[in-house]
């Protein structure tokens, strides 16, 4: 999705002009994907823009970092308060919030542990994720030949920017099969997550969604669940074949818009 861009960006303290915003092509993260990162949304009040869950999304930055053996140079206040500030510096009514910490320049090799950390924060206009449309008719998914990974392979708990190069392929593979979206399976063969959203299935008047220990990463909006559909909810593994009927099975993204989207159509084949 094309970006659209604002004034400043927060950048290790600092305000800085979008185009100012730059980093060195040595940089490490850009090489070895060792970063973190955080997808969050700031929704138009009679009172301004309010963030969704911010303190929450920030903290899991800081986890997220924990696991790759990051320490950010920045408390959990300090970017609670910069983000706060990079939305009213660029005036935004509502936005798509990306912070980001990641390895900068200096060090090369894979012991990241000299490499300094850096922190950024953008903010920017962005619509629902896969359009209007897919709120109104729904989208057709496929389940991915791509497996989740591990949570002994990578730290799936946490947000890193490496680790989405599993989202990614599945995501294309489904675009190129003629589908908008795809299921991911774990390696046991059970129902993970989409590339980027919550998997819900309504199952006897209950919301029914795969437990963390399926291997995807702790989700705010897992929280929110039942106020969002009016239902009972549980964590439960699901099989590959338990969304049989595709008007019981629900998507939520959770960084772009919280909105529910129905599955219209399914393709259990993973070719």
């Amino acid at each position: 999705m094309p970006i659209d861009k604002t004034a400043k960006i927060w950048m290790d303290g600092k305000l800085v002009d979008w185009d100012d915003a730059r980093i060195h092509v040595l940089t490490h993260t850009l090489h070895y994907g060792s970063g973190v990162f955080e997808g969050i949304r700031a929704y138009p009040t009679a009172s301004g823009p309010a963030v969704f869950r911010l303190t929450d999304h920030m903290r899991r930055l800081l986890q997220s970092a924990h696991f790759f053996m990051m320490e950010v140079p920045f408390t959990l206040q300090e970017l609670v308060d910069a983000t706060k500030e990079t939305i009213r510096v660029n005036q935004v009514e509502s936005c798509y919030i990306r912070p980001i910490a990641f390895l900068g320049y200096g060090e090369m090799g894979l012991n990241p542990l000299l490499s300094p950390v850096n922190v950024s924060i953008a903010v920017w206009p962005w619509g629902t994720y896969l359009g209007d449309e897919a709120l109104k008719h729904g989208v057709r998914m496929k389940v991915s030949s791509w497996r989740r990974m591990d949570p002994n392979v990578n730290p799936v708990a946490a947000k890193g920017t490496g680790i989405y190069i599993n989202s990614s392929l599945a995501k294309v593979e489904a675009l190129h099969a003629g589908y908008d979206e795809a299921i991911l399976l774990n390696t046991h063969g059970f129902v993970a997550e989409c590339t980027g959203e919550n998997i819900f299935v309504v199952k006897d008047g209950t919301l029914v969604t795969p437990p963390l220990s399926s291997g995807v990463p702790h989700r705010h909006r897992r929280r929110d669940r039942p106020d969002a559909v009016g239902r009972r909810s549980r964590d439960r593994r699901a099989r590959r074949d338990h969304p049989q009927d595709p008007g019981d099975l629900l998507r939520n993204r959770p960084r772009r818009g919280a909105a529910i989207q129905r599955v219209v159509g399914i393709c259990p084949r993973m070719t």
